[in-house]
């Protein structure tokens, strides 16, 4: 069973989605220790649950076809901090790379909650990146014996930084870790996509600058 919540829809342009014939997408993903981060990237691209990592920062390349359109996956997967202090920090580096994050917290431990918490309002003052869609995943939905963060709290901090939110366990489905991607993608794709009142606020901004600038000349 997958748990999700989606933020609020974005309205893009359905016929520059039809003209494009490849997209890439680089996701950062973050997190505290042991939340299962590495254990999503390998379910993505290989379809194998995996339990155990070292302590390696990677970035991964995975094309795929998806509607009738290549898409490259770029995916960074990071390393938490070791001092707890600064286990909430993104560097500026990320920030400037990622097209969109994936924040995962395991619903078994309360304190990786918390780093994702600061992680999202550290993305939400980063001025340079308010359009970058966010999802937050909780993972090891299959151990709810041992359940400290419950779903409604998950909901709740999604919904008040408009993230996506998801809860799933990469161990027992890869089809829950498949519509994360797919949907930060989707997110992505309509950032990206001009909006038509921002485009026809400019327009009127041109014209009247023209013809001001008529004016003065006459």
């Amino acid at each position: 069973m997958v748990v999700q919540v989606t933020p609020r829809i974005r309205h893009g342009n359905k016929a520059m989605e039809g003209r494009e014939q490849k997209v890439e997408a680089n996701i950062l993903l973050l997190g505290a220790e042991n939340v299962g981060k590495s254990a999503l990237t390998v379910r993505f691209l290989t379809r194998r649950f995996i339990g155990e990592y070292g302590d390696i920062e990677s970035i991964y390349s995975h094309s795929d076809k998806i509607d009738g359109r290549e898409i490259c996956f770029n995916i960074w997967d990071s390393l938490c901090p070791q001092n707890s202090e600064d286990a909430g920090q993104i560097s500026d580096r990320q920030l400037e790379w990622t097209d969109g994050f994936i924040l995962v917290y395991s619903i078994c431990d309360r304190a990786s909650f918390n780093v994702v918490r600061r992680q999202v309002q550290r993305i939400r003052q980063a001025k340079s990146k308010l359009s970058a869609p966010v999802i937050i995943v909780g993972n090891k939905r299959d151990l709810q014996h041992r359940r400290a963060v419950s779903s409604e709290e998950g909901r709740l901090l999604a919904l008040s930084a408009d993230c996506g939110f998801f809860e799933i366990s990469a161990a027992e489905t890869y089809h829950g870790v498949l519509v994360v991607f797919h949907e930060l993608l989707d997110l992505i794709r309509e950032a990206r996509t001009p909006k038509k009142g921002a485009a026809g606020f400019r327009g009127i901004v041109r014209s009247m600058s023209a013809v001001f600038g008529r004016k003065r000349t006459e």
